[in-house]
Parts: C-alpha cells; structure tokens; sequence
C-alpha cells in the first residue's frame, strides 16, 4: 500500500468536499494508494482547529508557508479563494508536489499561463477542481458525442443559475470583491459551463458578453460576522455600505473551432433557482440534455427514431456499465454531488500512482481562463473578443 501524504489550504465549502472525497476514495475505489490527511491549513486558528477535528485532519496551521515546503507531503490540494492559488501553487511545485487545485483556477489567463508553465517544468501531476467532469450522466455524454450519436454539433446552451445573494442586506463577502474572486458569478459559475462546454464540444473561438451588478452597494462584514450577527432588534443592517465590485449576472455568445454556436448565462440573482445548472447539446442526429438537479438521468433524442415513438428519452445513469457505478450502488440506487469529489479524488490519486497527467488540469484551467478573460474583454469593449489572443 502507498501513502500518499496531503496537506490542505482552505477548510470550508470546498475544504469539506475535498475531506469527504479524499477519505472515501480508497473505499469505493481500492487502487493501492492510502491517502492520508496530514496537516489542513486557514487563517483562522480556532476554526481550521474544528475542520481539522471534524474532518480528520492530524494536523491544523495557519500560515500556508509552513505547509508547501515540509518534506513528509506528497500533494498539496488548494481549495482557498481565488487569488491565493497562483502563489501557493507554484510554490507547492516549486517544492516538487502534486497539485490539486480548485476551479477557477486563477484571477487571469496571465496567472493560469504562469501556473501551467510552473507545473510543467516542475513535472508533477496537476489537477483542476472541475467535479462535474465526475458526474456519471455527464461522462456518459461525452462517449455518446465521441461515438457519433448525435452527429455535427449545430449548438451548446447553458444556464447556471442561483439566488443566494439576493438579499440587498446580504453583506460583501469574499465572493463579492473582485480584488479576491477574480469575478463574480461570471468566474464561480460560467467557470464550470464553459469547462463543461470545452469537455464535450471543443475549444471556444470568439466570445461577446453582457454582464450587470444589481445591487450595487452591500453591508460591510467585519471578519468572522454574519447577517445574523448584523442586524440590529428591528431587523435592519447597522454598518458601512460598500461597493460591490463583481458581476451578479453574465451571459455571452459563442463560437466554437468546429463551428458550433454557444449561449452561456450565469446569475446569481435567478429567483427560486439554488444551484440549477442545465445543459442541452443539439446535432445533426441527435440532442442531449442534463439537468444538474436530476444529476443521474440524461435526456436523449434521437432523430432516427421513428416519428410514432420519437422524442426525449430519459437514462437513468445507474447501470454497472455507466462511468464509475461499478464502484457504487446496484442499478437503480443514484448517487449525489458528494459522490463526485470522492471519483475526481480516485481518479486524481490513479494518476499520481500511474506518473500520468490528470484532467482537466491546468492547461484546461488557462484555457477556461483565456474565455473568462475574452468575455470580459468584450463586454468592456462592446464587441467580439478573440479567445485565442487572451
């Protein structure tokens, strides 16, 4: 058996995530390899000590530094904001690590560019946090593409929509300044669509975008506070308002290489909507569909069928020959969004047992960025943008 020692910067959101499938992937995915979870780092003393408690950490810090260079890690696993992945990842590969890092994968196409070289003269293993490149349906899709099923691809269309800061009161987090997440909802979520669209159509040519900040002044959090810490007995918010510096919203126009039309849009501000992410992929022969929210079924049709018969057909994505169910339920018992950091891990981990790249990893990550960046571009010059020249 193997070890693998890891260390972890960040230990909320997706610090979790990354505990859960880091522990569970031996279980489901025997291979030889025994990850263990050394030492998880974050700023904050006393609440990295209950993530490491909670998720079983053998170690806490607080200081990143103290983490990349120590001789006993084999792989550093990034999962802090965003503008913190350049430094720590280069010096993590610097330090001869593998490096798992979460999406997106920097603030620029500049940044992802110096991080990919890094890697790659470092000659680790690199992965990107694209999970939803885990979800059976989804791999499941991309064979039915490659195997001609669906033909010429005429369109990709997709939608990622949430409401969670909706709330005028809501105060500016992280997520909110772009001096720390890059962008808004434009880098959080059109970040995976346009990965998802790369994945299973091809690379993006040109780009023109629209974007919109609804609410353009926020209460201000003072470090560790909440709403519910702010507000004051008559229900009201009694602090500094500051400016919000990101997108709530943004959609953009597409063209593929291949010739394939694209339609993107991302909100944060999509009423009713908690994480609603749909695709739909039309061809000369065929169109697929896939609703996050129903995350083990995809909609198929086929345009051979008969026309008594024809229409969307739904597979339900739980059969021992689906991507990864071998190692999961019998047919019939679906999984669930934690299932998919536990197969992005067991993959990540076969690749470093194999010495063979991951994927996506952080060549896709530049290349979401140049799109992210072209889009950008475009909304601020009110034109086509060149992905190519990001």
């Amino acid at each position: 058996m193997r070890k693998l020692n890891i260390g972890m910067i960040g230990y909320r959101f997706m610090g979790k995530a990354h505990s859960f499938g880091i522990t569970s992937a031996p279980f489901f995915f025997p291979n030889g390899i025994e990850p263990v979870k050394k030492v998880i780092c974050g700023t904050k003393a006393h609440l990295v000590k209950q993530a490491a408690e909670a998720f079983g950490w053998e170690e806490h810090c607080t200081d990143w530094r103290d983490v990349v260079g120590r001789e006993d890690l084999d792989v550093i696993d990034i999962a802090t904001p965003t503008v913190h992945h350049k430094a720590i990842a280069i010096a993590a590969v610097k330090a001869g690590k593998h490096v798992f890092c979460e999406k997106p994968l920097a603030m620029n196409a500049a940044e992802a560019k110096e991080m990919l070289d890094a890697a790659e003269k470092a000659g680790i293993i690199h992965m990107l946090g694209h999970n939803y490149r885990r979800v059976p349906a989804l791999v499941l899709a991309k064979k039915m593409i490659e195997d001609g099923r669906i033909g010429e691809i005429y369109h990709f269309r997709g939608v990622y929509l949430q409401d969670w800061i909706m709330d005028p009161s809501y105060p500016v987090t992280w997520q909110l300044d772009k001096n720390i997440a890059g962008f808004g909802a434009h880098a959080d979520l059109n970040s995976h669509l346009v990965d998802m669209s790369r994945y299973l159509v091809g690379e993006l040519d040109q780009v023109v975008g629209m974007d919109d900040t609804f609410i353009k002044q926020r209460p201000k959090a003072a470090a560790g506070e909440t709403l519910n810490t702010m507000l004051t007995a008559d229900g009201k918010v009694d602090t500094e308002m500051v400016d919000v510096t990101v997108d709530d919203a943004t959609a953009f126009l597409a063209r593929f290489k291949n010739g394939a039309m694209g339609t993107f849009e991302a909100s944060r501000f999509a009423g009713g909507r908690k994480n609603h992410k749909r695709i739909e992929i039309n061809g000369s022969k065929g169109s697929i569909a896939f609703n996050f929210e129903k995350m083990n079924e995809l909609e198929y049709w086929n345009r051979g069928d008969d026309a008594e018969v024809q229409g969307f057909r739904t597979i339900l994505v739980t059969e021992g020959c689906h991507p990864y169910i071998h190692a999961w339920w019998p047919a019939g018992h679906i999984i669930g969004y934690e299932n998919t950091f536990v197969n992005e891990f067991a993959d990540f981990f076969a690749c470093i047992k194999d010495n063979r790249q991951a994927h996506p990893d952080f060549h896709d990550g530049w290349k979401n960025c140049q799109v992210l960046d072209a889009v950008r571009q475009s909304i601020r010059t009110r034109t086509w943008a060149n992905v190519d020249d990001m």
